[in-house]
């Protein structure tokens, strides 16, 4: 019994050791787009996305974050293709459209604003649940209740 007791006991502190344990997310702006960390761990988005599902608000910005920035990709890499397209054709000795190359100048000028809100809204979602995490840190109270009844034992965290 002394043994069962002790066990539990050690089980309860090691599951309040693991939420207390939880560490804040650093990001980082770079030129093409932001790198998150935590503790020197570098993490995808995916795996951010996988930490931020416990808070549905910061889940939610970081989604309208994602969804920005493959559209920044997305416009950014066609604008690419449409510039290279007539350079290569003018270094090549034809006859180059440079009509493609400002349509690709164009996509480059629209992917710019969406770019720079992914990150903002990246930003805001990793605020969102550094803030919720230390809130939750603070509210957590563990308590431990073991007794028996007629019929049964009782062991309640």
């Amino acid at each position: 019994m002394k043994y069962v007791v002790s066990a539990l006991l050690l089980f309860s502190l090691s599951c309040n050791a693991q939420s207390i344990n939880q560490k804040k997310i650093s990001i980082y702006k770079t030129f093409g787009g932001v790198i998150y960390e935590l503790d020197t761990l570098t993490l995808s988005s995916k795996q951010v996305g996988m930490l931020l599902r416990q808070y549905p608000e910061a889940y939610d910005e970081f989604r309208i974050s994602r969804s920005k920035s493959a559209i920044s990709s997305v416009l950014g890499f066609s604008s690419g293709l449409l510039v290279a397209v007539p350079l290569v054709t003018a270094v090549a000795g034809g006859q180059p459209e440079w009509l493609l190359a400002a349509g690709g100048g164009a996509l480059f000028l629209a992917s710019i604003p969406f770019s720079s809100s992914s990150k903002g809204h990246a930003l805001n979602a990793i605020e969102i649940y550094n803030s919720k995490l230390s809130a939750s840190n603070h509210r957590m109270k563990s308590t431990f209740y073991f007794y028996g009844n007629s019929a049964s034992l009782v062991i309640r965290f």
